[in-house]
């Protein structure tokens, strides 16, 4: 499967600094330090009703750390996965009398135009859940000679118990995961299972549902957790820098996938820090595919409006944030991006490397966005209210906002 075409990033002047982020597993913000080569995962779309304004703030925030990291002098391995087979794929093709693999197809090109339009930074692999079935089936059969996995009905579970670390990810207590498995795809209350909690690995064939050759396994398809696990395994191995995704996916998601790896290789961690994005809410409720309240990157680009206005209304809120899409946060954003546009349009203006470095240092502590908004904010009021001499200043504003805040003015 192949991503998106990349932007230009401009080079800085200088160097970035190194990322502090909140990792979810601590509770607390960590320093990330990876080296010459920094390595993320981030779970992507199961591809309907693609691409969301929820989905866009939170590959927004990882393409930031991207952004931070190549500020850094450092070269980069992003993978992203695409689960193109799952229950809510199949449900809502059987609901439009669609072929499941045509929606699929056709909600993942619209979400790579969204991306490109709104300039995110593309992973250099891209994988499909179905392309990585090859690879998933003998993971799921080691971890049943090893005993950390058992079958119920044909179906094969993972044992949670198979992981001392288990629970380490999210920090929820044992209620709190039964409560949050059931309402994310999960099924506790299964009768048969070793302990409630215990995911699936792969799901035996069902009539009338698309399945795979799972040699030992029997036909079949994977289960959700297993997917990512691995293509991240295979693409970054262990111990990679940043496992990223909405906030909605520490558990079971993220806790279940850490627990697969941990326990397929004997070591620990999975990922160094669990990096989560806050939620976006419309009309008061938490934008969901269930609920159908959502608000579509495609059809504001439809109705007019500029991409960058639309990354800008994301990078108003702090990543972390829960917050509430409204038409006053694109108002807002729209009215931004015009004073930028004509505060760098000048040909000089208010002395620009201390914005350079405001910016750096606000994306660094736990990418403040909204920190380095506010500071392009102030050189674009000086700008308009007193100018400046320094020729260079608009051309150093506008590297700075393309190459660290993905804005093209």
């Amino acid at each position: 499967m192949h991503a998106w075409p990349a932007s230009d990033v401009p080079a800085l002047p200088g160097k970035g600094r190194d990322l502090r982020i909140h990792d979810t597993a601590t509770g607390g913000p960590v320093t990330v330090d990876p080296g010459p080569v920094a390595r993320i995962y981030v779970c992507g779309i199961t591809p309907y009703d693609a691409t969301h304004i929820g989905h866009a703030a939170t590959y927004n925030a990882f393409d930031l750390v991207q952004r931070v990291w190549l500020d850094t002098k450092r070269q980069i391995q992003y993978v992203q996965n695409v689960t193109d087979i799952d229950d809510p794929l199949l449900e809502r093709a059987a609901r439009d009398g669609e072929d499941w693999t045509g929606l699929a197809e056709r909600e993942t090109a619209l979400f790579r135009e969204d991306m490109t339009a709104l300039r995110m930074l593309p992973p250099q692999h891209y994988i499909g859940a179905v392309e990585a079935i090859p690879g998933i089936v003998p993971l799921v059969e080691r971890l049943c000679e090893s005993g950390a996995a058992y079958v119920l009905d044909g179906d094969v579970y993972f044992s949670v118990e198979a992981d001392p670390h288990f629970g380490e990810v999210s920090g929820l207590d044992a209620e709190a995961m039964r409560l949050l498995s059931a309402e994310r795809g999960g099924d506790p209350e299964r009768p048969g299972k070793k302990n409630p909690l215990d995911p699936m690995l792969w799901m035996a064939a069902r009539e009338g549902e698309p399945d795979w050759d799972g040699g030992s396994l029997g036909r079949g398809r994977p289960g959700w957790h297993i997917e990512c696990v691995a293509i991240a395994l295979d693409h970054l191995g262990m111990g990679f820098d940043v496992q990223g995704g909405g906030s909605d996916l520490a558990f079971p998601h993220h806790e279940m996938g850490a627990s697969h790896a941990q326990a397929l290789t004997g070591e620990y961690p999975f990922a160094k820090a669990y990096v989560h994005a806050g939620m976006v809410a419309l009309d008061g409720a938490k934008m969901s595919k269930s609920k159908g309240n959502l608000v579509f990157v495609s059809a504001l680009r439809r109705a007019g409006v500029d991409p960058a206005a639309i990354r800008l209304s994301l990078l108003a809120h702090h990543y972390r944030a829960d917050w509430e899409w409204t038409d006053q946060v694109l108002d807002e954003a729209v009215a931004r991006l015009a004073r930028w546009r004509a505060a760098v349009s000048r040909p000089d203006g208010p002395a620009a490397q201390d914005l350079v470095e405001e910016v750096r240092e606000a994306l660094s502590n736990d990418l403040d966005a909204p920190a380095a908004l506010a500071a392009v904010d102030r050189w674009a009021a000086l700008q308009e209210s007193t100018g400046g001499t320094d020729e260079g200043a608009p051309g150093v504003v506008s590297r700075t906002v393309d190459a660290l805040l993905g804005v093209a003015l």
